[in-house]
């Protein structure tokens, strides 16, 4: 097996181990090196999903990986972004609560059902480009001596909105997958009793 085909789960640990430095830089107000590693990160994200498509170059692991290597960073970036006044506390409660609901939702559909073998949906990528976005415009402006006052509020008022919709997608989209597989398992529980 091509050592090759580990690369984009490869990125998807360098996209989680740029967390701690990317704070610390935040933290310590080097929004130029942030902003740097962090628009490295994001390209990351498109590039483990490209070679991962184009080469076949997938696995169990990496679909895991990569919507946890977003989840990681970008809740990261928020908390520290909210915790330093540089975005409003709210915006961030709200982003960090939808992926939360997502991740709770889906650990108790793998205890009770199983692997959920879910797909990121299309307002879910939407609303991971706008928070990509609204990161970078909120870290750039300082590191470039730049005001984007509009594109901050254009930015964040598609995160809340997206988030708000992807967050409540989710919910209902595996409310209903959970209601159909208890269904099932109830179903194939008495197909097997006895007879």
């Amino acid at each position: 097996m091509s050592v090759l085909r580990f690369i984009p789960n490869g990125l998807c640990i360098a996209r989680i181990l740029l967390l701690p430095p990317v704070v610390w830089l935040l933290v310590h107000e080097r929004f130029a090196l942030t902003l740097g590693m962090f628009a490295l990160a994001a390209a990351s994200d498109g590039l483990d999903g490209f070679l991962a498509k184009r080469f076949g170059w997938t696995s169990q692991l990496g679909k895991a990986l990569d919507p946890l290597a977003d989840k990681i960073l970008l809740v990261g970036v928020f908390v520290t972004l909210a915790f330093i006044g540089m975005v409003p506390t709210w915006l961030a409660v709200v982003a960090v609560a939808r992926d939360l609901i997502i991740t709770a939702g889906a650990l108790s559909y793998y205890a009770l059902y199983g692997y959920p073998h879910g797909q990121p949906t299309v307002i879910s990528k939407v609303n991971t480009l706008c928070q990509v976005l609204f990161l970078l415009v909120i870290i750039a402006a300082p590191a470039l001596g730049r005001s984007w006052d509009t594109a901050v509020t254009v930015l964040g008022a598609l995160v809340f909105v997206t988030t708000v919709v992807s967050g409540l997608d989710y919910v209902i989209t595996w409310s209903r997958k959970a209601v159909q597989a208890s269904r099932e398992q109830r179903s194939a529980s008495y197909d097997a009793g006895p007879r």
